[in-house]
């Protein structure tokens, strides 16, 4: 019998209203540690309503890489997230992932109170 296995996939993108500052360089500053954690919460609420939820496993390491972008105006995130991959279950399917994302953030403009670069999306890719 074929079993499951724990799978990663990563979601790229820029957050437009968050400028990038030395502190979310350091993973052990309150400012990274909020970041993260909220960003996490938000993808999370998200993709619990897309077509991977029944083997969806949270992002994983939560947000990792912060990036300064157009001068220092805004920050790139990747995100690093988990799936179960079962024979019986959803396959993971990148484009419908991607297509559900932006469905669900308003075009990929908005992920909370977060305003996104909506050309930024990347899934697994």
């Amino acid at each position: 019998a074929a079993s499951s296995r724990t799978e990663r996939f990563t979601v790229n993108f820029t957050m437009t209203n968050l400028s990038y500052s030395t502190s979310l360089r350091n993973p052990h500053s309150a400012h990274f540690i909020a970041t993260s954690r909220g960003l996490s919460a938000m993808l999370d609420r998200v993709l619990k309503n897309s077509s991977i939820s029944p083997a969806y496993r949270g992002c994983t390491s939560n947000v990792s890489s912060p990036r300064a972008k157009k001068d220092r105006d805004s920050t790139g995130v990747d995100a690093i997230c988990s799936y179960r991959d079962e024979p019986s279950g959803p396959r993971f399917d990148r484009v419908a992932v991607y297509h559900q994302l932006r469905n669900m953030t308003n075009g990929f403009t908005k992920l909370g109170h977060y305003s996104l670069s909506s050309q930024s999306l990347y899934v697994n890719g």
